[in-house]
């Protein structure tokens, strides 16, 4: 028995009859025809011969039928290298009038059936499927040979009549077994795997996507790596094709519920390949694991890819590795605490006869930059970060002295020891410099060093610092701009402050700007213009109203971050307007600014010192206590409480003394806690003591910026 596809021997069971219409009618093979002519003879008819008398001589030999002789000599044509001469003999194939008897054949003789009498023949003149076979062949290597010579479309197009006739044959499907006696499966599943790929190479990327679907809605008996590799290839497209191809609802490749978008079809893809590793039915690709990372990634489900690489089977990465990918995961979901305690372990005592693995000790050290509670174990990052770094990496090295410097700075505003916050602000500026010496092409270097400094009152190296860094990233940074117009307020220059910010207003774009406006209606609160600061109110609060009706189309950080300035403005607002004895109005603008739901523990200080103002000193007391239960370091809720005490009756006083201690702990540049100190001392009669934290509170205040610089 012939077997089309490859020139094998097979036994086929299904009764056939001799005829000129079979393939069928005799066994043939490759060394079969060169044992009958001769080899040499039948190779000088192959080089020499034209094609008609080949063609009359595998008649002659075969009693094949016309488009299966030319679909003999094609395929060895084809094998030769002579595409030309190959394409020529499929050209004389009619595929169009036979596709109808090739889908019937299929449809036929796959179809189960009641067993017969032997030698019972009830598909006389139906084509076998070896036939079907053949011609599939013929239109496989045809479409490849189009591919060849560069008829790249044409290709495509032959490649998709193989699809067209085997799915219009079997609606549901291709069934178990028909891949074991002829090559009809393995045509079809090259045909497959193909098309998509030649759409691919012309650019067609909507025809490979809809290929590949294809390929994807039936069973199609195709094996687990080769499905897989379908799987990742769509994915793939879908991810960076650039088009959006929308899922035909005719095309049941997921069911009901069809995906949103060319993303979230290539993420349910890409979970189906990693449940696949998971079950051991494919091997470790790790580029699925990549994919899956950017596709979730520009979706923000940062947890979710947590949780998938929390399931990679263990041995796919290394420990280290594995905390490490974790650790990326939940701090770009803002889970910056998760990621530090999995950072822990990479430098913990089991790690201690491993090499350090510094892409974690520099992550570990940056995200506690971020969080000032955690400056200790940023300390200890970055000292075992530099450690790993020495005489490694230069850059590497500067950006672990800067993580550094920051931590230090964060340690030494929540120490309690003075001693304490001596030294770790000293190690600060220390960290800091020595890392703009490894480092000079790093701003953000000098940005925190001029940070350090301003939080030090070094205002003329601050200053200096926040030139550098203007210069360095050209004045397009906004938090450059107001760390320099903070300074030179500090510096007791509001004029220049007011320059400075309104040529930062030039360079910013809108969303920086809201930024900028709320610090220059705050500097002419500190010049005390009201009615400049309500001016500068009306219009931040104008361009955040224009910018809320774009809400759909902003990212959630922007909303959240014009939702709690727009809080902000109508709480200074209120404030103005408290300062002005307009209750009405103050009274509006905090109802405004409760609609913003940005309310603590900012808003209830606010409403605190509304109700100080009129006096009412156990409602403002109450106000600032509960902002103080949102955040117990809130330091300006604690300073005014011990205020509000302080008017409240000797007995209190122990009490107020007590919270302006723990404000001077948590900021010793606060001069309204020094003042009211003096105010304390003095009614106790520490003449003396007192008149010492008026001078501080009067030196403070000289070189206080018009808000905090942190």
């Amino acid at each position: 028995m012939l077997c089309a596809c490859s020139g094998e021997q097979f036994k086929f069971e299904e009764p056939v009859t001799q005829s000129p219409e079979s393939l069928a009618t005799r066994d043939f093979s490759a060394s079969g025809l060169s044992s009958r002519h001769g080899t040499g003879d039948w190779e000088s008819k192959l080089e020499d011969a034209q094609v008609d008398e080949v063609e009359s001589t595998l008649k002659e030999a075969l009693s094949l039928n016309y488009e299966e002789a030319r679909a003999l000599l094609g395929r060895l044509e084809y094998q030769r290298g002579n595409f030309d001469a190959a394409l020529q003999v499929f050209q004389g194939i009619d595929i169009k009038t036979l596709s109808p008897r090739m889908t019937m054949a299929i449809a036929e003789r796959t179809r189960p059936r009641k067993p017969h009498p032997k030698g019972e023949n009830l598909l006389t003149g139906v084509m076998s499927l070896h036939s079907v076979s053949l011609l599939l062949e013929a239109i496989l290597l045809k479409a490849k040979s189009l591919q060849k010579l560069g008829r790249i479309k044409e290709s495509a197009r032959e490649c998709k009549v193989i699809l067209d006739v085997v799915d219009l044959a079997l609606p549901s499907g291709m069934p178990e077994g028909i891949g074991q006696d002829c090559k009809l499966q393995e045509m079809f599943h090259k045909a497959l795997e193909l098309l998509p790929k030649l759409w691919m190479q012309v650019g067609f990327l909507d025809e490979a996507i809809t290929a590949y679907r294809r390929a994807l809605a039936k069973l199609w008996n195709l094996d687990p790596q080769r499905l897989a590799i379908i799987q990742k290839e769509l994915a793939v497209t879908l991810l960076y094709g650039g088009v959006e191809a929308s899922v035909s609802p005719h095309l049941k490749l997921w069911g009901q519920k069809i995906p949103k978008n060319n993303t979230e079809e290539a993420i349910l893809l890409l979970f189906i390949l990693i449940r696949k590793v998971l079950y051991g039915e494919i091997g470790w690709d790790p580029e699925v694991m990549d994919h899956l990372t950017f596709a979730l990634t520009i979706c923000g489900e940062y947890e979710c890819l947590a949780e998938h690489v929390e399931q990679v089977l263990p041995g796919i990465y290394n420990r280290a590795e594995r905390w490490y990918f974790l650790a990326l995961c939940y701090s770009a979901s803002g889970q910056h605490l998760t990621a530090i305690e999995l950072l822990k372990k990479v430098s913990g005592c089991s790690e201690a006869k491993h090499r350090p693995h510094l892409s974690s000790l520099l992550l570990g050290a940056k995200l506690c930059t971020e969080v000032p509670k955690e400056a200790h174990p940023g300390i200890d990052f970055a000292r075992k970060a530099i450690d790993a770094a020495m005489h490694q990496n230069d850059h590497l090295l500067g950006q672990a002295h800067k993580f550094l410097g920051i931590c230090y700075g964060n340690a030494a505003r929540i120490c309690i020891s003075d001693s304490e916050r001596i030294f770790f602000q000293q190690e600060s500026l220390n960290s800091l410099i020595h890392a703009a010496e490894i480092d000079k092409e790093d701003p953000e270097i000098m940005f925190n060093l001029g940070l350090e400094n301003a939080i030090q009152r070094n205002l003329t190296s601050a200053f200096n610092n926040a030139m550098l860094y203007s210069d360095m990233v050209s004045g397009s940074s906004t938090k450059g701009w107001k760390l320099l117009a903070l300074i030179v307020s500090a510096q007791q220059r509001p004029k220049d402050a007011e320059a400075i910010l309104d040529l930062a207003l030039d360079e910013t774009g809108r969303i920086d700007q809201l930024e900028l406006l709320h610090l220059k209606a705050i500097l002419q609160i500190a010049q005390e213009q009201p009615k400049q600061a309500i001016e500068i109110y009306r219009i931040l609060l104008a361009l955040v109203q224009s910018q809320s009706e774009l809400e759909n189309s902003n990212r959630e950080d922007e909303v959240l971050s014009m939702r709690k300035l727009e809080g902000e403005a109508w709480l200074d607002l209120a404030k103005i307007y408290s300062d002005l004895e307009s209750w009405s109005d103050a009274d509006v603008c905090m109802n405004k600014a409760k609609a913003t739901k940005i309310f603590s523990p900012q808003g209830w200080y606010t409403k605190g010192t509304l109700f100080e103002a009129r006096a009412q000193h156990n409602n403002a007391l109450v106000a600032f206590l509960v902002s103080l239960s949102i955040e117990p370091d809130y330091v300006p809720s604690i300073v005014s409480s011990a205020g509000v005490l302080m008017k409240m009756g000797r007995q209190s006083l122990p009490i107020a003394r007590s919270m302006l201690m723990t404000a001077l702990r948590l900021e010793p540049t606060n001069h309204d806690a020094w003042f009211y100190l003096g105010v304390l001392s003095k009614s106790e009669g520490l003449m003396q003591q007192a008149a010492d934290y008026f001078q501080a509170a009067h030196e403070l205040e000289l070189y206080a910026p018009v808000h905090d610089f942190v």
